[in-house]
């Protein structure tokens, strides 16, 4: 028996959805033309999955600015920061996010996975208790797993139950860190952080919030939701990363915490992962400032979003309760899903195919993901293929149907 043969379960049902059609886990670019636009198989196609929230991936300063960084320093750090030391450019990101969020210190990863994993398994070990949405990343269980804390999940977006779940810790030993999301990344909904906050404060608890879906997109200067529910003192610890609406890819940490700079030796995704490149720091470097100085592309994803979300409910899909920059369409099964995201590839819109055991309550999704860049006339051309697809495959009423009724 080979070594993957373990995995033999999730090999049918992977096999399964390729005979569907195309491979929603492999889809290759012939090329990316724009922001909101590519090229599969030679053919045109609107980009509605790429989390490029703001549009920045073709800013033409952040472009120059990575260009001349590769000119003058090279293509990569070829080690990680303990060993290789430190360019120039990581502590003025670093700098530059310290003083984006108000924050006394920030930290820069790889990428934002390893945010998750390196303060994680720092801030709580054996004997600590990690407090977590039922729903949270994949990357903050990890995070929990190479921490060795004992993790109790509450649920999703429950204050009341994660206020239950801290009082049953009362008179037990180590350190107690709640971690939420700002907006979650499968169905876009935004954490009720106020009321968190008010948990935090009764229970004596810490609170990491992750802004990986929210920085940029909500709060007057875009700093995410704790910024946007005016509790931003109250948050000890905030993660996020640069691969949404910084157009790039990292991950980062601030915060006011004594003795920060000890995560730097006792977080290993830190010191054993090669830094981020000068091209990608300079990069994100000119898309911060685009963030903090200008908040008219956060209004036009906004508006965008809420287009696609009414759009969608109007046509009679299912969707999230609210408006945000993640639109997801709930499905009734898989293969529905399966031939819905083959039939929107197929009519030119290409978004996330989202499963279980990644997805709330075990359903399938179509993820979107708006950007500010999209056109008001992109938006309504998706709604139309989103409506002849969901008619051919019976999640909408045909036309007939509908006149019969």
């Amino acid at each position: 028996m080979g070594l993957l043969q373990k995995h033999l379960g999730q090999l049918e049902a992977y096999s399964g959805i390729r005979r569907a059609g195309a491979d929603p886990f492999q889809v290759a670019f012939d090329a990316v033309l724009s922001p909101t636009e590519g090229l599969i198989n030679g053919k045109r196609v609107i980009l509605l999955g790429t989390n490029n929230y703001l549009g920045l991936t073709f800013d033409q300063e952040s472009v120059e600015a990575s260009v001349e960084a590769v000119r003058r320093w090279g293509t990569g750090t070829t080690g990680s920061r303990i060993a290789n030391g430190s360019y120039g450019a990581h502590t003025q990101l670093e700098q530059s996010l310290a003083s984006f969020y108000g924050r006394k210190h920030a930290m820069v990863f790889t990428t934002g996975y390893q945010a998750n994993l390196g303060v994680l398994s720092a801030l709580v070990g054996r004997g600590d208790h990690l407090i977590l949405d039922a729903d949270s990343h994949a990357s903050i269980y990890d995070g929990a797993r190479l921490g060795h804390a004992e993790v109790i999940r509450f649920r999703h977006n429950d204050p009341e139950d994660l206020y239950k779940r801290l009082r049953r810790l009362e008179g037990q030993p180590g350190d107690r860190l709640i971690v939420v999301e700002g907006i979650y990344s499968m169905m876009g909904d935004v954490a009720p952080l106020r009321e968190m906050v008010e948990v935090k404060k009764e229970t004596g608890a810490y609170l990491l919030v992750d802004e990986a879906h929210s920085m940029g997109v909500l709060g007057e200067k875009g700093r995410g939701l704790a910024e946007a529910a005016g509790v931003e003192e109250d948050v000890d610890f905030i993660v996020g990363t640069f691969s949404k609406s910084l157009g790039a890819i990292g991950g980062f940490c601030v915060s006011d915490a004594d003795d920060f700079d000890i995560l730097r030796v006792v977080s290993r995704p830190y010191m054993f992962t090669a830094s981020l490149p000068p091209a990608v720091v300079a990069s994100t470097l000119k898309s911060l400032e685009k963030v903090e100085a200008d908040g008219a592309l956060r209004a036009q994803l906004m508006a965008n979003a809420e287009r696609l979300h009414a759009g969608l409910n109007a046509l009679g899909f299912t969707t999230g309760p609210k408006a945000s920059p993640i639109v997801a369409v709930v499905m009734p099964d898989l293969p529905t899903a399966l031939s819905m995201w083959n039939g929107l590839l197929a009519g030119g819109v290409y978004l996330n195919l989202a499963l279980p055991p990644a997805t709330p309550n075990n359903r399938p999704l179509l993820r979107s993901s708006v950007s500010a860049a999209h056109t008001p006339e992109q938006i309504d051309e998706v709604l139309a293929i989103f409506e002849w697809v969901g008619r051919e495959f019976g999640v909408l009423p045909s036309l007939d149907q509908r006149a019969a009724g």
